[in-house]
C-alpha cells in the first residue's frame, strides 16, 4: 500500500516538472508572438519603432492663429472697343439708313453701294452732316436724292424720313416714292425744305405736311395729288410753294393772298373760279406767280397792281376775260407779264407799256383791239407779242369774222370800275410814272431774280 502511495506521488511530482517547464517556454514563445505583432500593429496605425517621427508639439494656447493670406487683386477690366460712329445721333441714323436700304429695290445708278461703313458723314452718298445746335455734336442733318431714280414696291418716307431726328433738309426729286407723307413729320422741328417733286404720289393733297411748322420750301409738283388744297397750305411760313403738274381741281382759296411766299406755282393743274381778290395782300412778299395752264375764269382784280415787288406773273393758257385793270401800271419791278390765250379784249393800256422793267410781255392769242404809241414801241423791240388778235394795221391778227363772233356776245366785268383804279397814284398819273421810275432805280440796285418758277415747269430738279 505504502509502495503504491509512493509511486503515485513520484509520477505526481514528474507530471508537474513537466508542466512547469511547458508553461515557461510557451509564455515564452507567446511574448515574441505577441511584441511582433505589436510592432507590426504600432506600423500599421503609423507609431511605434525609432523611425517614427516626433510627435508634434503641444498647441500654444495664447498665440493667435496668422492671419489669412491677402486675395490677389482683380485684374483691371478690358478697354471698351472704339466707338465705331461720331456721335449717338449719326448712330441713330446709321440704323435708320440700313433699314431703309433694303426697301430699295432698284437703284440704277448704284448708290446703295456706298452705303457701306460706319462713316456716315463722308461716304454714305446722298447724305450730309452738320453740328446739331442743341446737341453741340454731329448729326445727319440733310438728305438729297435728287434723280437718283430710286424704287421699289414699298418704298415710302414712312420709318425714314420721320426716324431722322435732325434732318433740316430733305430733297427726293425723280424717284419713285409713293404712299403717305409720315404722320410724324411734325416731329422734325429743324426740318426747312421738302422737295418730293416727280414722284408717284397721289390722292388727296397730303394734309400732313401742315405740321412741320417750320417748313419754308415746299415742292410737291409733278405727282398726282387731286382734290382740295386746304386753305392752311397758305399761311404757312414758307417762302416756296411748287404744287404745279398735279390734278387738283377747285376754286382757289379766298386767303391765297395770306400766304407769304416768293415764289408761288399752281401753273398745270385743273384750278376754276376767278382769281380772288386777297391776292394784293401778298404785296410785300411776292415776286413770282404761275396760274398757267389751269381753268380760271373771270376778271382780273384790281389788287393784282399792289404786287409792286412782283417780276414774274403769269396767268397763260386759261379763260380769263375782261380788260386789263390800269393798276398793273403800278407793277414797277414786272419783267415778265403773260396774258396770253385767254379772252381779255379792249385796249392794252399805255400805263401798262410804260413799265420800264418789262422784258417780255405777251398778250397773243386774246382780242385786245388797240395799242397806243408807248406800246407800238415795245412791238418793235420785240418786247410785246400781240399777235392773233383783233387790232387794226398789225399783222398775224385774228381774221374779222372771227373777231365779230367774239363781240357778238355782250361782255362785261362785275366790277367795271374797280379796272380804272390807280392805286400806285394819289389823284394823277404823273405821281405814278415818278413812283414807277423810283421804283424802277431800286429794282436796278437789287440782284436779278433767277426765274424759279418758270423752272419748276420742268420735272427735274431746279
Amino acid at each position: 500500500m505504502a509502495t503504491i502511495i509512493s509511486i503515485t506521488l513520484s509520477f505526481v511530482l514528474v507530471i508537474t516538472f513537466f508542466i512547469q517547464i511547458f508553461l515557461q517556454n510557451g509564455l515564452v514563445l507567446a511574448g515574441s508572438i505577441l511584441g511582433q505583432s505589436r510592432e507590426t500593429l504600432e506600423i500599421i496605425i503609423g507609431g511605434g519603432g525609432e523611425n517614427s517621427p516626433p510627435p508634434p508639439p503641444p498647441d500654444n494656447q495664447d498665440c493667435p492663429p496668422p492671419p489669412p493670406s491677402p486675395e490677389p487683386p482683380c485684374p483691371p477690366p478690358p478697354s471698351p472697343p472704339p466707338y465705331l460712329f461720331e456721335s449717338k445721333r449719326i448712330e441713330i441714323a446709321y440704323n435708320v439708313i440700313q433699314k431703309f436700304k433694303a426697301k430699295i429695290k432698284y437703284d440704277p445708278l448704284g448708290i446703295k453701294n456706298t452705303w457701306v461703313g460706319y462713316d456716315v458723314c463722308n461716304k454714305y452718298k446722298g447724305f450730309h452732316c452738320a453740328i446739331v445746335p442743341d446737341y453741340k455734336v454731329q448729326a445727319l442733318a440733310a438728305v438729297d436724292f435728287n434723280q437718283f431714280n430710286f424704287a421699289g414696291p414699298d418704298l415710302t418716307l414712312n420709318g425714314f424720313l420721320d426716324e431722322l431726328p435732325d434732318i433740316t433738309i430733305f430733297h427726293a426729286n425723280s424717284n419713285k416714292f409713293t404712299g403717305t407723307i409720315p404722320k410724324k413729320i411734325a416731329n422734325l422741328r429743324y426740318l426747312y425744305e421738302l422737295d418730293l417733286s416727280n414722284n408717284n404720289y397721289n390722292g388727296e393733297f397730303p394734309n400732313d405736311v401742315l405740321g412741320a411748322k417750320n417748313l419754308t420750301f415746299l415742292d410737291l409738283r409733278f405727282n398726282t395729288f387731286s382734290g382740295l388744297v386746304p386753305p392752311q397750305v397758305f399761311m404757312l411760313n414758307l417762302d416756296v410753294l411748287f404744287i404745279n403738274n398735279n390734278n387738283l381741281m377747285q376754286k382757289l382759296p379766298d386767303n391765297l393772298g395770306s400766304t407769304p411766299v416768293l415764289y408761288l406755282t399752281l401753273a398745270n393743274n385743273k384750278f376754276i373760279g376767278s382769281i380772288p381778290r386777297s391776292i394784293g395782300q401778298a404785296c410785300k412778299t411776292l415776286l413770282e406767280v404761275l396760274f398757267l395752264n389751269n381753268q380760271l375764269t373771270g376778271c382780273l382784280p384790281y389788287e393784282i397792281g399792289l404786287l409792286t415787288k412782283a417780276r414774274i406773273f403769269d396767268v397763260s393758257k386759261n379763260k380769263l376775260t375782261g380788260k386789263i385793270p390800269h393798276s398793273f401800271g403800278c407793277l414797277a419791278n414786272m419783267q415778265i407779264l403773260n396774258l396770253a390765250q385767254n379772252q381779255f379784249y379792249g385796249p392794252v393800256p399805255e400805263l401798262v407799256c410804260k413799265l420800264s422793267n418789262l422784258k417780255n410781255l405777251s398778250l397773243s392769242y386774246n382780242y385786245f383791239t388797240e395799242v397806243g404809241p408807248e406800246c407800238k414801241k415795245l412791238i418793235q423791240r420785240k418786247v410785246l407779242d400781240v399777235r392773233m388778235n383783233c387790232i387794226p394795221g398789225l399783222p398775224m391778227q385774228r381774221s374779222a369774222a372771227e373777231c365779230a363772233a367774239f363781240f357778238c356776245k355782250p361782255r362785261s366785268c362785275p366790277d367795271e370800275k374797280s379796272l380804272g383804279i390807280v392805286p400806285c397814284t394819289i389823284g394823277n398819273l404823273e405821281h405814278n410814272e415818278l413812283d414807277s421810275s423810283t421804283s424802277s432805280v431800286s429794282a436796278l440796285n437789287d440782284p436779278a431774280p433767277a426765274p424759279r418758277t418758270y423752272g419748276a415747269l420742268k420735272p427735274h430738279s431746279l
